[in-house]
């Protein structure tokens, strides 16, 4: 996604994805949580599914994408109206991510139901598909997307690997994040995305000057998206 027009500078997401059972009075219930960053591609996870699990008596879902998380979109799939989808999109956009936020996005959440043939009755199901999406979340690996201005910096061979941890280690606000290095035969491009905050790019080429003694050459790229490390639920 590049969606450069969003209000959000950051939010959350899940790295990879999760399928997580819960069994509730002889009825199965998985949870399958996926990456997505469009409705088509939130629709396939759930074409797919219907087909792997063509025997089960439900496949309800919810997703919510977007930086700003505007697109938000749920479905019963048969079950009573309100009891599946809607509380699956909650436990979706309820979910606490780091330091107090929700900001959970661009997951899909596709529950496949197999009946036991114990009915539940409609409170019985909102707890059992809300809580389905809570416990796949608890087992999902998260990571933060943040808005981000990207930059080359052309150097030298042999000061390359010093640059590279030199820029690794700066903390701060304004840090960096090292994306990869491109590697020639008469030098090296490292590549690095830096907060899309005022002021951030001066204050990095005042920083590169002197980790280089002024050798680095920076280039100034666009804005993307890009994944760092997310502290909060989840592994």
């Amino acid at each position: 996604m590049n969606d450069q027009e969003s209000r959000a500078t950051q939010y959350t997401t899940i790295a990879e994805d999760v399928v997580h059972e819960l069994e509730i009075k002889r009825s199965r219930f998985i949870c399958h949580l996926r990456r997505v960053e469009t409705e088509e591609a939130a629709r396939g996870l759930l074409a797919e599914l219907r087909r792997s699990h063509f025997d089960a008596r439900h496949h309800c879902n919810a997703f919510i994408l977007g930086a700003d998380r505007d697109v938000r979109r749920s479905s019963d799939d048969g079950e009573p109206s309100g009891t599946a989808g809607a509380p699956m999109l909650e436990a979706l956009a309820r979910r606490t991510t780091r330091d107090g936020a929700t900001d959970l996005s661009d997951v899909v959440a596709v529950v496949v139901r197999y009946f036991g043939g114990v009915l539940l009755g409609a409170g019985g199901l909102v707890r059992a598909y809300s809580e389905s999406v809570s416990a796949a979340l608890d087992a999902a690996a998260l990571v933060q997307r943040q808005r981000m201005r990207l930059v080359r910096v052309e150097t030298e061979l042999s000061s390359t690997p010093r640059l590279e941890n030199d820029l690794r280690v700066l903390t701060g606000t304004d840090a960096p994040e090292v994306l990869g290095t491109d590697y020639g035969a008469d030098g090296a491009s490292v590549h690095v995305a830096l907060p899309d905050a005022p002021g951030a790019l001066e204050a990095f080429a005042g920083r590169l000057a002197t980790l280089t003694a002024g050798t680095g050459r920076l280039t100034a790229g666009g804005v993307d998206w890009v994944d760092r490390p997310a502290a909060g639920p989840g592994r």
